[in-house]
């Protein structure tokens, strides 16, 4: 991502000067920080946006949040707690003290007095739905290193061809990815029982598949 950002930026912006000259740029780094973090506005650890390395790593964060980091975080999260069981939004009933009467109850049967504390059936059936949905690739998904029409999004040749090797770099990194998949040494993503590590393998088929990394969150 950061090679890709990094093209992109020196493309536009060959010098230090144009950036911090570009009226544009600096108001929505402003409004940013601001308007968008005003809790945070005074905080001293916010980067300056005055060199070509300064716009690049603002722009690669914001792309890997936008992509893959939320990838990670996101499409698991049905096969992994559309078992409401397995992590329950909420809990109806807390963990008593010694000297709550029904600590002996939970003393005497802890995985009754679990279930006893799980959502209701309406709230788990809600949440069951909200989670398939957000963890759900629509048909029409653009996966990172795609694009419908890569060949003609801009009219920069340059910039086209550099695209084409991002989305190159892509295709690698998900081979990677399946290999390591494959590797009977890593006994954490291979063998028997043992689920492959997929969250950020680039692309995907439609539907809850617990990979794939689009473009942007849609959300």
């Amino acid at each position: 991502i950061q090679t890709w950002v990094r093209t992109y930026v020196e493309r536009y912006y060959p010098n230090a000067n144009l950036i911090r000259a570009d009226t544009e740029l600096q108001a929505w780094y402003s409004e940013s920080i601001n308007v968008g973090h005003a809790d945070h506005r005074d905080a001293e650890w916010w980067p300056e946006l005055s060199t070509v390395d300064d716009l690049v790593s603002v722009l690669t964060t914001i792309v890997w949040l936008a992509s893959a980091q939320h990838a990670a975080l996101n499409f698991g999260q049905y096969p992994y707690g559309g078992y409401v069981p397995n992590r329950p939004p909420l809990m109806r009933r807390l963990i008593p003290d010694e000297s709550d009467p029904e600590f002996a109850s939970f003393l005497e049967d802890p995985q009754k007095y679990f279930f006893s504390s799980m959502p209701s059936l309406l709230q788990t059936t809600k949440f069951m739905a909200v989670v398939d949905t957000l963890s759900t690739h629509s048909p029409d998904e653009e996966y990172i290193g795609e694009r419908q029409q890569p060949s003609i999004w801009t009219g920069d040749a340059e910039i086209v061809d550099a695209f084409y090797g991002f989305s190159a770099e892509i295709g690698r990194i998900e081979k990677e990815i399946e290999k390591r998949n494959r590797d009977p040494s890593r006994r954490n993503r291979c063998g028997a029982g043992v689920l492959p590590y997929e969250l950020l393998a680039p692309s995907s088929e439609p539907g809850v598949t617990c990979r794939g990394v689009p473009n942007s969150v849609s959300i």
